[in-house]
Formats: C-alpha cells, sequence, structure tokens
C-alpha cells in the first residue's frame, strides 16, 4: 500500500495518491492532472477512483479531465449533483482497490455534500482518513460557504458539522492518520497549522473543535471571526459541478507570445487587464504602466481571486522569463481562463522597445523610522484585522488588502501615504492598484511590519473594552 500527499503551496491544498497492487486512487485532484497520470504510469498501475470530498471553492478540480483520460470513475458522497456522470456513493458504502477498502463516511457541515474517505488497510485496520475539508489539523472546515438565503444559514452547517465530527470521526480509532485538503494559509478554515497530517488522537487533544462542548457552543466559536471568502469561491463551484475543460486547452490558448509592439495594443484594450507577476522589489523598479502586481512567489491564486473578481476578465502577463506557463497554469487553477497572452521577453523587453515605464518608490524600514521621528507620517497598515489589532504603528489607519475598494478614502489627499504590510507582498499589490488609479503620491514600507518592529517607530496594540 502506498499513500502519497501531493501538496500545492500557493493552495495549501493536499490531493492524494493511493495505490494498492496495481490499483490506485486520486483524492481531491487540482486541474493540472499529469502528475497524477505519471505517478501511476511510474508504478504500472490503473487509476480506478477518483474521489472527491466536495465541491471545492478555492480551486478547479481536475476530476472530469482525469476520468477522461484514465477512466476512473469519479466518485461523491451523498447529496452532491453534476452535470456530468459520476458515482454518488452512499454513506457507509466500501469500495475497493487492490488490497485495500476505502470507506464512504458522509460528513455534512462545511458543505451538505462533504464527505471523508476512511481507508482500511490490507488487514482491515482502521489506517487513514482522508478529511477534506471537513476536519483540518488544529481546525474545521468553515461553514458559511455553502449557505443559502432563507434556506440554510452558517448556523445549521455548524450543527451539521458537529454533529458529522462527533458521531462520524471522532469515534474512529486514535491512531488513524488524518489527511486534509487544505493546510495553513488556505481561506477555506480560519487558522490551520503549518502541518499537513496528524493522528486522530493527537487532534483530539489539541483541536479546539474537538474538546467537549455544547453544540451552542460549538456554532459560536467556528462562525466567529469569519473574513469574507475570496470572490472566485462560488465560481469554482459552480465549474466543479460542472466540469472543467482541460488545462491543456487554456494552454493552447493562453500562452501566446507577444512581441512588445503587440502586447502594447492588447494593453490598450479596455477590456484587458495587464497583470505583473514578478516579484515586489523587481515590479517597484520599472513597470508597465496600469499593470496590477501580484507576486508569483507568495499567495497568488488566493490574491488573484479576492482581487480580480470576474473569471472572464481578459488577463495580459508581465512574468519573468521562463515561468510563463506556470503562471497561466495557477491562473487556471483557480478559473482565471482567459489569459490573451504574455510579453515575450519579459520586462526587458518593453524596456529594449523603449516603451514608457513607471515605478514605485519604496523605502527601508530605517528610512521610515527616520522619517517617522522627523514629522507625522500618514501610514496605512493593509494587514488583515487580526495582524493589526495585535500591534500596529501608532496612529496608522486600516485598510485591509481584501477590502481596499471600501477603505479608498483612506488614500484621498494629498500628503504622502506610506503603505504597508506584514513583509511587502501586500503593500506592492495595494500600492499598484492605487498607482493604476492614478494615486501617485505612495511610499511602500519594504519588508512591512515584520521589518519595521525592530526599528524604535512606536507601536500600539488594539484594545477590547467590555461595555458597561
Amino acid at each position: 500500500m502506498k499513500i502519497e500527499q501531493i501538496y500545492t503551496g500557493c493552495l495549501a491544498q493536499g490531493a492524494y495518491y493511493i495505490e494498492s497492487k496495481g490499483e490506485a486512487v486520486i483524492i481531491d485532484p487540482l486541474r493540472d492532472t499529469k502528475a497524477y497520470v505519471e505517478r501511476a504510469k511510474e508504478s504500472g498501475a490503473s487509476i480506478k477512483y477518483i474521489l472527491e470530498t466536495h465541491f471545492h471553492a478555492d480551486f478547479v478540480s481536475g476530476h472530469l479531465d482525469l476520468h477522461k483520460q484514465t477512466g476512473a470513475a469519479i466518485v461523491f458522497g451523498p447529496n452532491a449533483v453534476t452535470e456530468f456522470a459520476a458515482h454518488i456513493a452512499t454513506n457507509g458504502e466500501v469500495l475497493t482497490v487492490g488490497d485495500i477498502t476505502i470507506e464512504v463516511l458522509h460528513t455534512p457541515g462545511h458543505t451538505m455534500e462533504s464527505t471523508c474517505f476512511l481507508l482500511r488497510d490490507e488487514n482491515g485496520k482502521q489506517h487513514a482518513l482522508f478529511s477534506g475539508d471537513t476536519l483540518f489539523i488544529g481546525d474545521v472546515g468553515r461553514p458559511d460557504l455553502a449557505q443559502k438565503a432563507g434556506v440554510l444559514t452558517k448556523e445549521d452547517l455548524a450543527g451539521h458539522l458537529f454533529d458529522s465530527l462527533r458521531n462520524k470521526i471522532m469515534p474512529l480509532d486514535n491512531d488513524v492518520i488524518v489527511y486534509p485538503a487544505h493546510g495553513a494559509g488556505s481561506a477555506c478554515g480560519k487558522n490551520m497549522s503549518k502541518e499537513t497530517f496528524d493522528t486522530l488522537g493527537h487532534q483530539k487533544e489539541v483541536n479546539y473543535a474537538l474538546q467537549e462542548m455544547t453544540k451552542e457552543a460549538f456554532i459560536a466559536e467556528v462562525t466567529d471571526g469569519l473574513l469574507p471568502p475570496p470572490f472566485y469561491f462560488p465560481e469554482n463551484v459552480a465549474l466543479n459541478k460542472k466540469g472543467a475543460s482541460s488545462l491543456d486547452e487554456v494552454l493552447q490558448t493562453a500562452a501566446q507570445r507577444l512581441s512588445a509592439n503587440a502586447f502594447e495594443v492588447v494593453v490598450e484594450s479596455d477590456d484587458v487587464l495587464l497583470l505583473d507577476v514578478r516579484q515586489p522589489q523587481d515590479f517597484c523598479k520599472a513597470f508597465i504602466p496600469g499593470s496590477i502586481n501580484i507576486g508569483l512567489k507568495g499567495d497568488f491564486a488566493p490574491w488573484v481571486g479576492t482581487l480580480i473578481t470576474d473569471l472572464k476578465q481578459k488577463i495580459a502577463l508581465v512574468t519573468p522569463v521562463g515561468v510563463e506557463e506556470e503562471a497561466i497554469t495557477r491562473l487556471a487553477r483557480v478559473g482565471y481562463d482567459q489569459v490573451v497572452g504574455f510579453l515575450d521577453g519579459g520586462i526587458d523587453a518593453w524596456k529594449a522597445a523603449g516603451k514608457a515605464l513607471d515605478s514605485i518608490e519604496s523605502i527601508s524600514a530605517e528610512e521610515f523610522a527616520r522619517l517617522h521621528s522627523e514629522t507625522e507620517l500618514d501610514v496605512i497598515d493593509v494587514r488583515r484585522p487580526s495582524e493589526h489589532e495585535a500591534e500596529h504603528v501608532e496612529n496608522a489607519k486600516h485598510a485591509p488588502l481584501h477590502m481596499i475598494n471600501h477603505h479608498m478614502n483612506h488614500f484621498q489627499g494629498e500628503s504622502t501615504k506610506y503603505i504597508h504590510c506584514a513583509g511587502g507582498y501586500r503593500s506592492m499589490i495595494a500600492a499598484s492598484i492605487l498607482k493604476s488609479r492614478g494615486i501617485s503620491n505612495i511610499v511602500d514600507v519594504a519588508g512591512g511590519f515584520g521589518a519595521i518592529s525592530k526599528t524604535n517607530v512606536p507601536k500600539s496594540t488594539f484594545v477590547c473594552q467590555s461595555k458597561k
């Protein structure tokens, strides 16, 4: 028996390859299916089942394309309704794979079709639980993504999740290995561990959601502090129910090399968004006017899905040379298929053609501290609320990046705006958005609050004052 976790850091997502006696199973596959097919081929195995723990919201699944390539049956749990042929399993149904078995455990809560898969080894012993978004390491799946107005509330879903955890998962053997669909960084939970697997027994000890509490207390806990999900989540759910086109088809249309002159014509179109995926400190020095920077070496896909609110948006890419296909693939993983091409030769080709360039001033934390000691600065923190509340520059305004459109008033006026996040990735995204909207009196603080915290700039913490 083989179990391999295939982890994709950008999405904090775990897919799984399971093999026994020449038969294989893939659980929660990404859209780029080549790795799964090649893995089975290396072992001389045939893929028998493609198991989906639920309709994913944070990525486009490769189940339909993988089925077309291998003939493997697509399996969902109870309540799933698809627009393609799939086996809708019943609770307790057992699938045989070589010498092992996989039991279907219907665990509604994160969504109503959410299902875990319990693997028993050759001796029939409980060995591993593929828990999808029902149980994470240190957390559980958020219960607000599948709510339906007037029909199903997040509190209803949280109640189902409480029952699923207590009745289906917690009674399992303590030495069962829990393999979740996501780890730290995913928006599918609130506070996941950086670990990507653990024993169920240990999770019973340390996971807040598995501690003894009433259903009412559980509902209050898991529904508290949920940030709005990225805009693309509902669109990805719809795509996964319908079945997306293959990644190869996307690459055929998107991987178009455009000369500087041809690229200039494309980006002058009103319906094309210019996305530059270089690192922030490379981007700020020289970029094509109007570009939005979301660095590929970071939480690229989640920020694309949060800030680009239309999956049909046409996108023209500026990338480092050699990573064009990677950028297109990572956009396609979350449903952004409308890439019209990329700048052949990258920003150097644009410079060589003598085209117009723009820049954003970026200063060190030490320079920021010096300026701050001399005069009062207009500082804007674009980190998440929890980060800002933990500690922030004294008197800094707060404009979380995911809500930047709701805080544009902070960027009005003639004073220079000093923008920072935690490390410099998000602040450059914010600065590029502002610059594209004609706001030029902005300065990025390189290294973000991580660097600022090491200076003598005065800091404050948020103090919650209870009402008397």
